[in-house]
């Protein structure tokens, strides 16, 4: 089965559509099969102590500023909406608060994306998956009562969803990622479970390819080096290209599990098996 690989873009474009633009390009030519962003409301996400906060940025000396500099607005998102549908690659957003996810609903999106800071939001999750569009709902953060009780929602509205095993350390330690949780959730639920991952290196997403992982979702940049505050948690596009062509080399090679002496196998034996009295 072909893992569904999303290259989460999220807020790398800094606020900046043409930075916006590059990384769509950039996730088209590596083949990933979506871009996803991150669309807040400042004032509902964050208290009015946090945002009044000082905090040195490109745009300004308070939280407020920064976290303000990083959000795109409607003018960005009509465009991003027409540069994807013109590339033709499917784009989504997580939605942090119920004002953002109405905003997104206007674009009739294929996917919607339940981040893990809100995967206790039932309000937001409830509308989510009474708009019945596949969902991803990532799991950093949460325990298996606070799972199961996302999950029920989704059930009980007869909404397709798709768990992502997730460790919400930015960037994460490899030995954190704890991949063992994917068969577990798959088990638990009986559901599609991918991997979003924050590490810093490849391996640690294509072993949980390897280990039974659908989807994959890793931070995009064009430079780790940049602002921002997942930039080191993120992959750069030549990176990401790489990590894309292991992931469906891991797919070939993992085959259908079904053990068979295939065609080029019987030449090696053939010329290699001169007794068999069994």
């Amino acid at each position: 089965m072909k893992t569904f690989i999303i290259a989460e873009i999220g807020i790398n474009h800094n606020g900046d559509i043409e930075i916006a633009k590059k990384l769509i390009d950039g996730a088209i030519f590596c083949g990933a099969d979506a871009v996803k962003f991150q669309k807040r409301t400042i004032e509902m996400v964050y208290s009015k102590e946090e945002l009044d906060r000082s905090r040195e940025s490109p745009w300004g000396t308070t939280v407020r500023e920064q976290k303000n500099g990083l959000e795109l607005g409607k003018e960005e998102y009509d465009e991003i909406h027409k540069y994807c549908r013109r590339k033709g690659i499917e784009w989504f957003a997580s939605a942090w608060d119920i004002v953002s996810y109405e905003f997104l609903r206007q674009y009739d999106l294929k996917y919607n994306k339940i981040a893990s800071p809100m995967l206790t939001h039932r309000e937001l999750l409830e509308m989510v998956a009474e708009e019945k569009k596949y969902t991803f709902i990532s799991t950093g953060m949460s325990n298996l009562e606070e799972i199961k009780k996302a999950v029920k929602i989704f059930i009980d509205r007869e909404c397709q969803f798709e768990l992502l095993h997730c460790n919400s350390k930015y960037p994460m330690k490899d030995e954190d990622a704890n991949l063992r949780v994917i068969p577990s959730l798959k088990k638990l639920f009986k559901c599609k479970v991918g991997y979003s991952g924050h590490e810093v290196g490849l391996i640690t997403t294509c072993a949980a390819v390897a280990i039974g992982a659908t989807s994959v979702e890793r931070h995009i940049t064009l430079d780790r080096a940049m602002y921002g505050s997942d930039q080191a948690a993120s992959i750069e596009v030549m990176g990401f290209y790489k990590l894309v062509r292991y992931i469906r080399t891991i797919e070939s090679a993992l085959g259908d599990g079904k053990k068979v002496v295939s065609l080029e196998e019987q030449k090696v034996k053939d010329k290699l098996r001169k007794i068999d009295t069994l």
